[in-house]
């Protein structure tokens, strides 16, 4: 691969990067607002979700504090999706060192969301 083209997709995956920090912030303040003004998280007592997939069903069911959640979803996922994206960059490379490492690291990620889960 030359470097125009290895340049070339540093500047697409930074932009990348740079578009899920700004979706999520706007997800978040969207959600933030929400709570601000009907002072209500959408969910009752002390109750909030834990899961991906209850936090994703807040947000569509439009509960403030589920937006907010669905927001720092995007924000971790989009790093994560980044080192996905290195891995098929070192493999276009043909750098195999760099794509072991990475993917080990890819792999310690998505290890540690399925062990961190919090009950």
């Amino acid at each position: 691969m030359k470097n125009k083209e290895i340049e070339e997709m540093e500047i697409v995956i930074s932009k990348f990067l740079m578009m899920g920090v700004l979706l999520s912030a706007a997800i978040i303040l969207i959600g933030f607002i929400m709570l601000v003004v009907t002072g209500n998280s959408g969910y009752s007592g002390n109750s909030f979700p834990t899961s991906p997939i209850k936090i994703l069903q807040g947000a569509v069911e439009l509960k403030a504090y589920g937006i907010i959640l669905t927001g720092l979803l995007i924000l971790i996922a989009t790093p994560v999706l980044r080192v996905g994206v290195s891995i098929i960059v070192f493999i276009k490379e043909k750098d195999y060192l760099y794509v072991k490492i990475t993917s080990l690291v890819f792999i310690i990620l998505i290890i540690s969301f399925v062990l961190g889960k919090v009950e």
